[in-house]
């Protein structure tokens, strides 16, 4: 079959006319939402510079939910009939001290040496989560061992309460001084110290890999705390802070404004009173709609043949008749009352029973391949032609029954 040149055009035509759509325009807000952005982003700067810095967390925290918190421990010590009572006070903590609690706490790194001593010594129960050469001086435990980690240590001393316990991967181990319990290590190095000194125990243990949040579900670490923190019924569990501290040099803690230059601050509340002064006086202004006469007027009809020359010079068929689809997909989807983003197969289906043909035939054309070549795509342009038009007149002579 010869396509005519006539032919190959008016296709071409058609496919380019499909293929033209109305730019979008951008929003001219675009730029007042620049402004606010960089309001905003100002604006952020300066709250970070004058908010408490979060860069320090506190670890061992019983109500810290985070990997380095060991809320789990105290839920876990709760299920098991123990009270545990947080406290961020040290005066407060005292109040609740008696013979039956155990106090438990890391390293009270803002208390003095004596501050630290009077508050273990009004403690019946002692359990130290951090290990620090001054705690293990003060409690009269031992010192910082040399001898490496193992990666498995069973409890092997005589303590009751760690039969069950199993094994723990230690961390620091520590070396006990004279009458001190060492326990999952040896005389050289373990992992927890314990001393009875007068029906008045105390303990340390590198809680660090032990009873984290992270870590309490490894090896034996869950048995081993509960262990060493529920010996009595109630557990007072200390935190640390730099409010709570008796010492000369130690400072509460400072936000990042407290760090800065006095002048900082100032210099971002000028930022942004420019910034805004900025947008007021550079921003586009909203009016309304001014009628300009174009300088040049192109028609639609021009942009059309130029796109068909272009379809025809890069011989391309298949993308001509991909639009000449889409364009009857979409004009019979509105004759036939359907949505107008409604798929081919559904447009073919109900194409096909409106003018009782068959539905395969009319899913081949709308949704089938597509012609690769010149010579087949004038006939595919046919018959979407001859589809389109019937269904436009049956749709017309359904409407003039109907009135």
């Amino acid at each position: 079959m010869t396509t005519t040149a006539p032919e190959r055009s008016d296709t071409l035509t058609r496919a380019a006319d499909t293929l033209i759509r109305d730019p979008r325009r951008l929003r001219r807000g675009l730029g007042w939402l620049l402004v606010v952005v960089l309001v905003i982003v100002v604006a952020g700067a300066g709250l970070v510079l004058t908010m408490p810095s979060s860069a320090q967390h506190e670890t061992y925290d019983p109500e810290l939910p985070g990997p380095e918190g060991t809320q789990a421990l105290a839920e876990i010590l709760r299920q098991e009939g123990v009270t545990v009572d947080v406290v961020r006070s040290r005066s407060d903590a005292e109040k609740l001290l008696d013979d039956r609690t155990t106090l438990v706490m890391s390293d009270p790194y803002t208390l003095s040496d004596s501050a630290a001593q009077a508050f273990v010594d009004r403690a019946h129960d002692v359990v130290l989560l951090t290990v620090s050469a001054r705690m293990l001086r003060i409690l009269a435990l031992g010192s910082y061992s040399s001898a490496s980690s193992p990666a498995r240590a069973a409890a092997d001393c005589d303590v009751p309460t760690f039969a069950r316990v199993g094994s723990i991967a230690p961390g620091q181990l520590l070396r006990p001084d004279p009458g001190v319990t060492a326990c999952f290590g040896d005389r050289s190095g373990a992992a927890v110290l314990l001393s009875d000194d007068g029906a008045r125990p105390r303990a340390i243990v590198d809680g660090s890999g032990l009873f984290t949040n992270a870590r309490l579900s490894e090896n034996g670490n869950a048995a081993l705390g509960l262990a060493l923190l529920g010996a009595q019924p109630h557990v007072v569990w200390y935190v640390p802070s730099y409010a709570d501290s008796d010492r000369a040099d130690v400072d509460p803690q400072k936000s990042l404004a407290d760090l800065t230059p006095g002048w900082v601050t100032p210099a971002i509340l000028l930022l942004m009173i420019t910034a805004l002064i900025a947008a007021v006086w550079r921003g586009r202004r909203f009016g309304p709609l001014v009628a300009e006469t174009l300088p040049v007027t192109v028609r639609a009809s021009e942009t059309m043949l130029g796109r068909a020359r272009l379809t025809a010079k890069a011989a391309d068929a298949a993308h001509a008749a991909e639009a000449l689809r889409a364009g009857t997909i979409t004009r019979l989807a509105k004759h036939l009352g359907l949505a107008a983003r409604a798929d081919g197969g559904s447009v073919a289906d109900a194409a096909a029973d409106r003018i009782r043909v068959d539905r395969a035939a009319c899913r081949t054309l709308l949704t089938g391949p597509l012609p690769a070549t010149d010579a087949a795509l004038v006939p595919f342009a046919r018959s979407l032609t001859d589809l389109e038009t019937a269904v436009e007149d049956a749709v017309r002579i359904e409407r003039s029954t109907r009135d």
